[in-house]
């Protein structure tokens, strides 16, 4: 871990790359440098060979190098904001000594001391890993003269914090009014527990009580006894979710029970109103359900009408039936 002060004077904790992880990162950029200069090579092999003028070879092949070796570099890390292909990959990028994105200019610096000074095949030992090397946040030339420096993107996930209120607060807790605590200012709590192991001394204590003033601002009562920052964070953050996990509980779909020609079954209420009730059978005086008529076969061809109780009678006067 490594600091990085902004304009703000905000210290920013980042992860500072190695060289292991840079020089594969450039390993990959010159595979992809090497075949794009093979495809390009291949496809003019034919016009330098016919072309009768050495100058315009050598220009030709100048202008190409040029543009691979020094167009692919400050092209991509202007476009995406400090990365090539090979930092994507290994989830690098480069940053200024303030944490900002670069811009064209510190591409351009950059990528020309790489290529003449800090790589460059005229000196003995190359000058960018021996600076690189001696520099603790890992710079070489190129990031010395451009003021930036390659950082790490990739973290590991944050795990949940353990949160939890002491046995003897939990009244107190029960009694928070956290209806002003908003949720920015909430998990900016969550995220400093979770870290709080990776954090400075200094960063760790200046940060937990400037934390711990903001919320107790925004919440009552204050605790009956002394409390530390992140105890009282993490005390504060336990009965917040505690009381949200409550509110899903109650206000989640409920299941009513509804009894149809199959039984008793659950389902959950519907947005339309109460289900209809299941129809009943008639039933006799003594108990029995009445008989219900037999359903008349008609044959066909034969004129059917049917009446209000749904029976089928052929042959009968038209105002018997409906």
């Amino acid at each position: 871990m490594s600091q990085l002060v902004t304009g703000e004077a905000v210290v920013l904790q980042v992860r500072i790359a190695r060289m292991p992880t840079r020089a594969l990162a450039c390993a990959i950029d010159v595979v992809i440098q090497g075949i794009v200069l093979a495809i390009l090579f291949t496809t003019l092999f034919g016009f330098l060979l016919t072309s009768a003028s050495p100058a315009l070879r050598g220009a030709i092949v100048f202008f190409v190098l040029l543009l691979v070796l020094v167009g692919y570099r400050v092209v991509m890390e202007t476009l995406t904001r400090g990365r090539t292909l090979g930092k994507l990959m290994l989830g690098l990028k480069v940053v200024r000594d303030d944490g900002s994105s670069i811009r064209f200019r510190h591409a351009l610096v950059r990528t020309l001391l790489w290529l003449f000074v800090d790589f460059a095949p005229w000196f003995a030992a190359s000058p960018g890993i021996v600076t690189s090397l001696m520099n603790k946040q890992g710079k070489r030339i190129g990031d010395l003269v451009a003021g930036t420096v390659v950082i790490r993107e990739r973290h590991q996930p944050m795990a949940s914090p353990p949160l939890f209120v002491p046995a003897h607060l939990v009244q107190w807790a029960h009694s928070l009014e956290l209806s002003r605590l908003s949720d920015e200012l909430a998990n900016t709590a969550r995220e400093y527990l979770a870290r709080y192991t990776e954090l400075e001394p200094g960063a760790r204590i200046a940060l937990g009580d400037a934390l711990a003033f903001r919320v107790g601002g925004v919440t009552a009562p204050a605790p009956p006894v002394q409390l530390s920052s992140p105890a009282f964070l993490s005390a504060v953050l336990a009965e917040r979710r505690r009381r949200e996990l409550n509110r899903l509980a109650t206000q989640g779909p409920r299941f009513v029970a509804y009894t149809g020609p199959f039984g008793t079954a659950y389902a959950p209420p519907s947005p339309y109103g109460a289900l209809p009730p299941a129809p009943q059978p008639q039933l006799h005086p003594q108990g029995m359900p009445y008989p219900q008529p037999p359903a008349r076969v008609v044959p066909q061809g034969e004129p059917t009408k049917v009446n209000a109780q749904g029976w089928h009678a052929p042959g009968s006067e038209p105002d018997q039936w409906s």
